[in-house]
């Protein structure tokens, strides 16, 4: 089968690969969406996880199962499937403990172009069909569907993770499609003073439709500044980074309120380190809390977050700016992600 890979490390193409093969739990799908990611952009051009040789990339898909192991219960094949990004081995004593996104050893729940190939092939391999596939409900377009394999759920774990609560003010740095997952996400948790941090108008405006009430823009000053001087000098509850750098932190903590939380959902492709400002944390006794994490996978966490698509809670159409129609537009599609025109939100490939 074809397949767009990672030849290693700063280096692309088209290979040529056998097709994967269906064990007892497992399904064969082909893809119907995809899209690539800013991850795909740090892992091949950052080298973010080190050196991958021939793997075919790719972790955000929707599409038509062609197989199942014979001791699949819940699907079939020609059935219609939301695939999340991250598929843990729902057996290991790491997803008993609550964190199956770690099953097997820190973020390896992330097999799709991490362990093995993703779904940029004219074919991919789920484990564990039952626990990690989820039907695409008729009246879901599988384009919008595809954003619920990686950006919403990521962008709803930093809200999580920074633990928003009705009424709480809350600061979401980076608004590209994770930010504006966790400002929609922060707005349906019940924050009220919402602040967005970006410089593209075209996010900008997106970011107020999805609940922002203040768009700081860091091309117009300090954004530590902007936000204490909105704040009347106090800042803010909870934060959310889903952009930025390992120096965001920085700002991040001097933003931050006594008892207050910052969730990251931002993958540091790149560094050895962050920092930390010791005055503005406290000395490190003030209640600053810093919570990282990838987001959760799986079927039940897929159902959930289509549900709010059927219901009209969440509309993920606006984060397509850029719409191509088949399966050797793939490369174009990740370009972009890794050149981000000023316009770019996010591309998808149907197929």
């Amino acid at each position: 089968m074809k397949g767009y890979a990672m030849l290693g490390i700063g280096k692309v193409g088209w290979i040529e690969k056998n097709a994967p093969e269906c064990g007892p739990l497992d399904a064969i799908v082909k893809p119907i969406a995809v899209s690539p990611c800013t991850s795909d952009v740090h892992t091949v051009w950052e080298g973010a996880i080190g050196e991958r040789s021939d793997m075919i990339l790719g972790h955000e898909a929707v599409g038509e199962i062609t197989e199942v192991g014979k001791l699949v219960k819940d699907f079939k094949v020609g059935d219609k499937v939301i695939v999340p990004a991250i598929t843990p081995d729902w057996g290991s004593i790491e997803a008993q403990a609550g964190y199956s996104m770690h099953s097997g050893g820190m973020l390896a729940g992330w097999k799709f172009s991490n362990f093995k190939d993703g779904v940029f092939g004219e074919y991919f391999h789920v484990n564990e069909a039952d626990a990690n596939l989820a039907i695409l409900p008729d009246g879901i377009k599988p384009e919008d569907a595809v954003m619920l394999s990686d950006m919403v759920p990521t962008g709803f774990h930093g809200v999580e993770l920074a633990d928003v609560q009705f009424g709480d003010s809350v600061l979401v740095v980076g608004i590209g499609p994770v930010g504006l997952m966790a400002v929609a996400g922060a707005a349906l948790r019940g924050a009220s003073k919402l602040y967005a941090v970006g410089s593209r108008p075209n996010c900008a405006r997106i970011a107020k439709e999805y609940g922002a009430t203040d768009i700081i823009n860091y091309r117009e000053g300090d954004i530590v500044e902007q936000v204490l001087e909105k704040s009347h000098g106090t800042g803010v509850d909870k934060i959310i980074i889903a952009g930025g750098d390992n120096d965001t932190f920085i700002q991040a903590v001097k933003m931050l309120k006594p008892g207050g939380r910052i969730g990251n959902v931002n993958y540091l492709g790149e560094g050895d380190y962050i920092r930390i400002p010791r005055t503005e944390w406290g000395c490190g006794m003030g209640h600053k809390i810093i919570a990282g994490g990838l987001m959760p996978g799986g079927r039940l966490r897929m159902e959930k977050l289509v549900s709010l698509m059927q219901t009209g809670r969440l509309d993920t159409s606006k984060l397509l700016t850029h719409r191509f129609q088949g399966f050797d537009h793939i490369e174009e599609a990740l370009l972009l992600m890794k050149n981000k025109p000023s316009d770019l939100i996010k591309p998808v490939v149907t197929i």
